[in-house]
């Protein structure tokens, strides 16, 4: 197995569908975060019921999120890096500069 098959498997935001991607802030309890976006907004996300029962999210974690259509604060968390993905994406550029700072 090569290593490009190894960094396909690091999705991205879909950006046609408003995902970007953004860094844990704080942890407000009641499955919500408080996270800052690519966008330099500060947003509420909330962690589905499928992501919460099967990965931890800590402060300071890369994730992808999705903002609400009708609520532009608030976000819902699609998907969360691992420590490896996140070094794999640094390696390629593909983390935005406003957020690499917090990394």
């Amino acid at each position: 197995m090569g290593e490009e098959e190894i960094e396909q498997r690091v999705p991205l935001p879909n950006r046609q569908s408003g995902e970007m991607m953004a860094i844990v802030e704080q942890h407000m309890g009641g499955g919500r975060l408080r996270i800052i976006c690519e966008d330099g907004k500060t947003r509420l996300a909330r962690i589905p019921g499928k992501i919460r029962k099967r990965k931890w999210i800590k402060t300071g974690d890369l994730l992808i999120i999705k903002p609400w259509d009708f609520q532009e604060e608030k976000a819902d968390v699609v998907y969360r890096y691992t420590p490896t993905q996140v070094a794999n994406l640094a390696r390629r550029n593909l983390i935005p500069e406003s957020l690499s700072g917090f990394l």
